[in-house]
């Protein structure tokens, strides 16, 4: 009877042992499977995410939206071989589908929308009848549209360098769509010239050969007068109406030196029959002393205005003692939005009695002329991005050589980045951040101009 019973138990404890293993085995094949589509998953979601970004990214090139959505696919597919090695983990995997979709979310949106399966063989599971898990995954990536005005200076110190100047601008300006970005160039030197109005109301896009063929063209002499460069981007980023403006709208100017150089009614003696605005030019260095010159035309990168207004070197002889005017009014002799004489940060007299009194106050204004035309465009909603070539923009320079006077600081202070002077962050607290970017020499500005790009294209997922 106990031998009967100990048989009895033992084949018992042999049907719990083999139900055991059986649930032993599943758990583990749950978990060795799970794991093994686990890492399939993850490396499939970064695989669709670097596809959906690439494609938004690529989605520029071309004329046309089909050759545009040629440029994303083609984009889409290479980044996602590239991130999903062939044979992963024994995986398998590949896009199920790419959705390149214009104005799906919003005016002014491109979505660009990736989907793949993984397939990977089981092991342990087979127990329970599982041969393969499938895996799906699927990314979207939004670009936004942008409103820009790019604002170059032509000025004669970029001359050494023009070749290389022309070549990255005329890249950076090809990395934007040319069917649904709006775009203006601007170049300056003396004075300004809008060589490619911003198209306004719901017209988007721009011509981009153009565009190029204008920047392959541009002469580079004269001065540093960037305020009219910039006075010229933010009325055309501002000529785009209210509703059909883009969701970012940006300023990028590119720079080698600080402005030297005014528009506005100045005041002229009687004798020189002068009454026209216009631009008055100075040096970048005090121990140069020497007399301001002009009359330019402000609507002209290199011309002078003629007539009485034109002496060049010899402007001083014509001018009154005290020509400055209280407020900018090159564009309207009513204008008054930004003051120039008293406006600070850096004092300005309208005293222009002699040659260095004359090039201390000009040189002033125009320094924070600059600067309160870049924190007026950023308190409407505009991004300022500055790109500034030479080392002469980390030096000193300026009628008073002040500790953070550099040409480099004032870039900073107009894209209001991080690293300003204290002034100009205290200033643009609250309004858009853009971004600065330093090219020492030609061979730094393939980097900063992509640099600029990738920013100004931020992806937004």
């Amino acid at each position: 009877m106990i031998k009967f019973t100990a048989k009895k138990q033992g084949g018992q404890i042999f049907i719990i042992v083999a139900l055991s293993l059986v649930v032993l085995v599943g758990a583990l094949g749950l978990a060795v499977d799970s794991g093994l589509g686990y890492l399939v998953k993850a490396k499939l979601n970064a695989a669709v995410d670097a596809a959906a970004v690439a494609g938004a990214r690529a989605v520029v090139q071309g004329d046309s939206e089909p050759e545009q959505r040629q440029h994303a696919e083609t984009a889409a597919r290479r980044f996602f071989a590239a991130n999903y090695p062939a044979g992963y983990l024994g995986s398998s995997a590949e896009i199920a589908g790419i959705q390149v979709d214009f104005n799906s979310q919003a005016p002014g949106r491109i979505a660009v929308k990736v989907s793949a399966r993984a397939t990977v063989a089981v092991s342990f599971m087979r127990v329970f009848g599982f041969n393969a898990l499938d895996i799906d995954a699927s990314a979207e990536t939004i670009r936004r549209d942008v409103d820009m005005a790019f604002v170059m200076d032509t000025s004669s110190s970029i001359l050494p360098v023009a070749a290389e100047v022309r070549r990255h601008a005329a890249t950076f300006m090809n990395g934007f769509s040319s069917t649904t970005d709006r775009m203006s160039l601007i170049h300056f030197s003396n004075g300004a010239e809008v060589d490619e109005p911003i198209r306004t109301g719901a017209l988007r896009g721009f011509d981009k050969r153009r565009i190029v063929q204008q920047i392959e063209s541009l002469p580079f002499q004269g001065a540093t007068n960037s305020i009219e460069g910039m006075w010229h981007a933010r009325d055309q980023l501002n000529r785009v109406t209210s509703p059909h403006r883009s969701s970012l709208r940006v300023i990028v100017l590119f720079s080698d030196g600080t402005p030297n150089s005014l528009a506005s009614f100045f005041k002229f003696q009687p004798s020189a029959n002068c009454n026209v605005s216009g631009v008055i030019s100075t040096t970048d260095d005090i121990a140069m002393r020497e007399a301001p010159r002009g009359l330019w035309n402000q609507a002209k990168a290199q011309e002078l205005v003629g007539g009485g207004c034109a002496q060049n070197r010899n402007l001083a002889s014509i001018l009154t003692a005290n020509a400055l005017p209280d407020w900018y009014n090159a564009h309207g002799i009513d204008d008054r939005e930004f003051r120039i004489v008293g406006g600070g940060p850096r004092l300005v007299e309208n005293d222009t009695s002699t040659p260095e009194r004359a090039f201390v106050n000009i040189n002033h204004a125009a320094r924070n002329m600059v600067e309160a035309l870049a924190a007026r465009a950023r308190a409407e909603g505009i991004h300022v991005f500055t790109l500034g070539l030479g080392p002469l923009l980390q030096q000193l320079s300026g009628p008073e050589l002040a500790p953070d006077d550099t040409g480099e600081n004032l870039l900073k202070c107009m894209a209001n980045t991080a690293d300003a002077p204290q002034r100009c962050r205290t200033a643009g607290a609250g309004q858009p951040k853009g971004v600065y970017c330093h090219a020492r020499t030609a061979d730094d500005l393939q980097p900063c101009f992509a640099n600029m790009r990738a920013e100004i294209l931020r992806i937004i997922q």
